[in-house]
């Protein structure tokens, strides 16, 4: 089920809601296990094949955290060790047969020759992600951070339908504790309102801004992956065009998750915080997927050995952490690519801070923050490319190596162009898009992200996720939404808007991997 459909929004939404609360007032108990059950067929929706793994998944895990816990004393600290070993191998072993065994299989086969086939594997949904949670919990369990260890709750953890299918990545330590408050699961007018506020700003995002940049970014890399050569206007609008969707498109569904989940009086940590407005690639880190950054530091690279003991292992912990995190995202070269990219950048970024305070230098933000977005948008092409061909032909068409085209010469849009002195080389010869239309969402797109607050910052007055962090969310006095009639009326007709928009659902991007 999609966040973006009317069965969500005029059906299921407000009987899970309206069930909830009234199940509330009778037995707390009865409200999670209701609202666990909604989950688990909102899960179920979309292929109901799949509830039996996510369900026996769960009954595993729990159980090995309760082993784990019970494994305490000092004579069982082996075995403690041995339970979380085998339940983490277990979790990843899961994973990979469904996200990576086809990808395996593809690459072994052409050096031993051989023809193995494992069939059509249909990934589950939101599988990286609560793979993740459960990881997060036995580590946490096993380090002595869990304090409580009731099954509905835990159950509830994992399925709760806000983040299940495309994060945030969520901590048990910051989930339980809010489905044990009894203020969970009584009527919060102010958190309904806040919430259908940042609910309406996200699928605004999606539908209006995200699915328009998808009509040029996907035409365009589909032709270069068919064998098409991009030119330079070509080439920068399918970079920038995806760049921004993409921003939009995950951006908006973790607003979504955010508002539907303060409706429920249970707030989520915040996972993005305007990213593209980076200075360098360590605080872009920082801004974007901020609770998929965190899950690899805390659970990845410093059990590696972080930045202890030498540079080298540093950057030796950094380049594994990112490839890991860029398979994390998908079962392909591209993604590998990706991630060891953006290794490189960190340590070149690791390496250039060091040399800049030996140099007693403070650096240009703009030019840092110009070259920081243009290494982002470089890699957002192997992420988006077909093939690793695909994502350098594009860089090629970028720096202007295919070439220029001047097929629209004569359009009204160039001619008006020229009158102002702009003249546009390299206008879309692979496809018969309107190079005018694709300006201006980018423009438009580019504008919010650079100019216009974040939402979090927006709602910053009302304490909606649980990290908002002064130094990084400010609470900005012009565009700070407060309960008021004009910004009532405004919120109803942006909501009015967006659906009568919505006959074109598309899936969220973060769904496939």
């Amino acid at each position: 089920m999609l966040f973006n459909s009317y069965v969500f929004i005029f059906l299921f939404l407000p009987f899970v809601l309206l069930v909830f609360f009234q199940l509330g007032r009778i037995n707390y108990s009865y409200a999670a296990a209701w609202l666990a059950l909604a989950s688990l067929f909102f899960y179920g929706y979309w292929n109901p094949a799949y509830v039996g793994l996510l369900l026996a998944s769960i009954a595993c895990n729990y159980s090995f955290g309760t082993w784990i816990a019970k494994a305490g004393t000092a004579h069982l600290l082996a075995r403690k060790k041995q339970l979380l070993i085998v339940a983490i191998t277990a979790n990843l072993a899961m994973l990979a047969y469904y996200k990576y065994a086809t990808f395996f299989i593809s690459n072994i086969n052409p050096l031993l020759e051989t023809n193995w086939n494992l069939g059509n594997i249909i990934l589950p949904l939101g599988i990286s992600f609560f793979t993740f949670t459960k990881i997060a919990f036995l580590v946490d369990t096993y380090q002595d951070k869990v304090k409580e260890y009731n099954f509905t709750h835990y159950a509830l953890f994992v399925t709760y339908f806000p983040h299940l299918i495309a994060g945030p990545v969520l901590h048990h330590k910051e989930m339980m504790p809010q489905f044990g408050k009894s203020s969970s699961y009584h009527t919060n007018w102010q958190n309904i309102a806040v919430g259908l506020t940042i609910f309406i700003f996200g699928l605004t995002k999606k539908v209006l801004i995200a699915d328009h940049l998808n009509e040029f970014a996907t035409p365009i890399f589909n032709a270069v992956g068919a064998g098409g050569h991009p030119m330079l206007f070509e080439a920068w609008i399918g970079a920038l065009a995806y760049t921004l969707q993409l921003y939009f498109d995950f951006s908006g569904y973790s607003d979504m998750a955010i508002g539907l989940s303060l409706m429920f009086n249970v707030r989520l940590p915040m996972n993005f915080n305007s990213p593209y407005q980076s200075t360098n690639i360590i605080e872009f880190w920082r801004r974007w997927h901020m609770t998929l950054s965190r899950f690899l530091r805390d659970y990845l690279y410093i059990p590696l050995g972080g930045n202890r003991k030498s540079k080298f292992n540093r950057y030796k912990n950094l380049m594994i952490t990112m490839l890991l995190g860029g398979l994390w995202h998908g079962a392909g070269w591209t993604f590998l690519i990706w991630g060891g990219l953006h290794g490189i950048y960190l340590i070149i970024n690791h390496g250039w801070i060091a040399f800049k305070q030996r140099m007693n230098w403070t650096g240009n933000t703009f030019a840092a923050g110009t070259i920081t977005f243009i290494a982002v948008v470089i890699g957002w092409v192997f992420f988006r490319a077909a093939n690793p061909t695909a994502a350098i032909d594009m860089l090629r068409g970028m720096a202007g190596l295919n070439g220029v085209s001047m097929k629209y010469a004569n359009t009204e849009f160039v001619i008006g162009m020229k009158n102002y002195g702009v003249h546009l080389l390299g206008l879309m010869p692979l496809t018969d898009l309107n190079p005018g239309n694709a300006l201006s969402i980018i423009i438009l797109g580019m504008f919010i992200v650079f100019k216009i607050p974040n939402l979090q910052q927006v709602m910053a007055n009302y304490g909606s996720t649980l990290n908002s962090p002064d130094n990084l969310v400010g609470k900005p006095s012009l565009l700070a939404w407060q309960p008021s009639l004009i910004d009532a009326i405004f919120v109803l007709f942006l909501g009015y808007f967006v659906l009568i928009n919505l006959h074109k659902q598309s899936a969220f991007l973060y769904f496939q991997f």
